[in-house]
């Protein structure tokens, strides 16, 4: 063994470093673990499980939301000797290809960092298309009826940056590692016929942080989304098409991405009284004002003194479904983003929401809390897109978006 000389005469045994070295530190995770009351063998699984990638739907939409998100859309870009329906063929064709092996805890065909593919850590990559896709791609006639842009409410500041797309990439894992790797590896393979119009980053509340299947919360302290969509035949009649007006579409599913700008500054100068007031739930449990669990059913006509208990103006009052068919899928993810010059925060939520029609199912309630949310002082709309979410894949030989990019 040579003796490598070092500054000062000191010399060092590289054998004896990297053993002792790695004693060292295999010695100073066990003491750390142990210190947290925790094995020094992890046995419990997270991080290597697996959601499906085949199956009628696309994952991530009943999937139980992840604890990180990334939402990209892209613009479809011209092609040398190449149609846009090709170029859309071969962009679904590259992403089912490596979705499908990225979700199963594999490298892509592709990979260049095949190491951080192994502990997927519940990855989902759901796809869909922009409502103005179908006309580039020469298939206007197959659009489904539902996939249409919504009116603009009297709320909205909607900004370019964060509205549009011809093509969504949604990506969901409990680990940013992996939502990382998974976007580079979607993304690099395509960059050549895409351009980015936007991407938006969300999280939820840590895995393990809370009891499985809890509520979340958003950044304004709110428990989020209590009445919620959560079995099989509400999932059915609420957020799959059937495909009765464009049979290829059998399975997808519409979603609506809006962004919600939070004004937390404002929010914190108003007492928690006026805030739970605004919303008509406790803050602390998300407990509706009359009652005494998250869970338990408000009663608006409920009044002390001649006043109503919920006020008819609170969030919860407008936000709750008038007729059977306003309810859909809530998914959404915080955001907290580094602040543009003179203003101290920039955070609120991705709103992701789900449904078989948005015009009899979200656009009825989102126009009653446009029109009188008490909470509408605290967010603003700044981002809205729509897009066509499609049907999964049952086999290795189909690639996502098969059936209406073949259609004649």
């Amino acid at each position: 063994m040579v003796e490598q000389p070092r500054r000062g005469g000191f010399t060092v045994n590289r054998r004896r470093l990297l053993t002792g070295s790695a004693a060292a530190l295999a010695t100073s995770a066990a003491l750390t673990q142990c210190a947290r009351g925790q094995p020094a063998t992890d046995a419990s699984g997270f991080g290597t499980e697996v959601e499906p990638f085949h199956g009628v739907h696309q994952g991530g939409i009943a999937t139980p939301p992840q604890a990180h998100a990334l939402f990209i859309a892209l613009d479809v870009q011209p092609q040398t000797g190449r149609t846009p329906r090709d170029t859309v063929a071969a962009i679904l064709r590259l992403w089912t290809a490596d979705g499908a092996r990225l979700t199963q805890g594999q490298p892509a065909l592709a990979d260049t960092e095949p190491e951080l593919a192994h502990r997927p850590a519940r990855l989902t990559v759901t796809v869909g298309l922009g409502p103005a896709l179908f006309d580039r791609i020469g298939l206007a006639h197959l659009r489904p009826a539902t996939a249409t842009e919504l009116p603009e409410f009297r709320t909205d500041r909607l900004e370019p940056r964060w509205s549009g797309g011809d093509l969504l990439l949604q990506i969901c894992a409990d680990d940013p590692v992996v939502v990382a790797h998974a976007s580079r590896v979607l993304l690099k393979n395509v960059r050549t016929m895409t351009t980015r119009r936007w991407r938006q980053s969300g999280f939820r509340d840590a895995r393990g942080s809370d009891a499985s299947g809890a509520t979340m919360r958003n950044l304004m302290g709110q428990i989020d989304g209590t009445v919620n969509l959560t079995d099989s035949a509400a999932f059915d009649r609420h957020v799959w098409d059937h495909g009765d007006s464009q049979p290829w579409f059998a399975g997808g599913t519409i979603l609506l991405l809006r962004r919600i700008r939070a004004e937390m500054d404002t929010w914190d100068q108003i007492d928690r009284e006026s805030k739970e007031l605004a919303v008509g739930r406790r803050l602390d449990n998300g407990a509706p004002l009359t009652g005494r669990q998250e869970f338990d059913e408000p009663d608006f006509t409920a009044h002390v003194n001649g006043i109503p208990v919920i006020p008819p103006n609170s969030h919860i009052a407008l936000a709750r479904h008038r007729t059977e068919d306003e309810q859909f899928l809530r998914r959404p993810y915080n955001f907290d983003d580094p602040p543009p010059d003179g203003q101290t925060t920039d955070s609120g939520l991705i709103f992701a929401t789900y449904q078989r029609d948005p015009a009899t199912q979200f656009v009825p309630v989102q126009q009653r809390l446009a029109d009188a949310d008490a909470l509408n002082e605290w967010i603003t709309t700044i981002g809205s897109a729509v897009f066509a979410v499609l049907p999964g894949v049952d086999a290795d030989n189909e690639y996502l978006g098969q059936r209406l990019i073949e259609s004649d």
